[in-house]
């Protein structure tokens, strides 16, 4: 989507919003292709005393395996990101402004990014997910299962081995 900003940028306390839905269920993570749904983007961009910033949001379902319990699960995103937009930019380095030369921003590759950059590094189907039994597999969110749970010391093996 390409999102005209030449009014924005020309006119003091101009505001512009654009809204669309983008499909990326192409892309791959890990092997997984996470985003089943077209992720639903508004964008607004805002020019207050002659900075124009722009405020993206993005809401879409994120499907995944727990990386504890392996139960695939869906979870509805709703991520914020905001932008300093400029014209030019004097220095390369400087990552807090995007550049607009020609009044013109490419939003699909901003909303790409800034998605792709916020995912959770682990995925878990909730907070308080208990995972696997390491003896037997069971999953520990339905239940305790009967596998002896108490550790040994393994220095002190050897002892259990004259109580058997």
């Amino acid at each position: 989507m390409l999102f005209e900003l030449k009014s924005v940028f020309q006119n003091d306390g101009e505001e512009k919003q654009v809204n669309y839905q983008l499909d990326i269920s192409d892309i791959d993570i890990d092997g997984v292709f996470p985003f089943k749904t077209p992720v639903d983007v508004t964008a607004v961009a805002k020019n207050r005393a002659g900075l124009v910033d722009m405020t993206v949001r993005a809401c879409f379902g994120y499907s995944r395996s727990c990386d504890r319990c392996s139960v695939d699960f869906t979870r509805d995103m709703d991520m914020l990101f905001e932008h300093k937009l400029a014209q030019t930019l004097v220095d390369d380095g400087n990552d807090d402004y995007i550049e607009t030369p020609d009044f013109k921003l490419e939003l699909d590759e901003v909303v790409i990014s800034d998605i792709l950059l916020s995912l959770p590094q682990k995925n878990l189907c909730r907070d308080d997910c208990k995972g696997l039994c390491q003896n037997c597999g069971k999953n520990l969110n339905e239940g305790d299962c009967s596998c002896d749970t108490r550790q040994i010391d393994s220095r002190l093996e050897i002892l259990k081995q004259l109580m058997d």
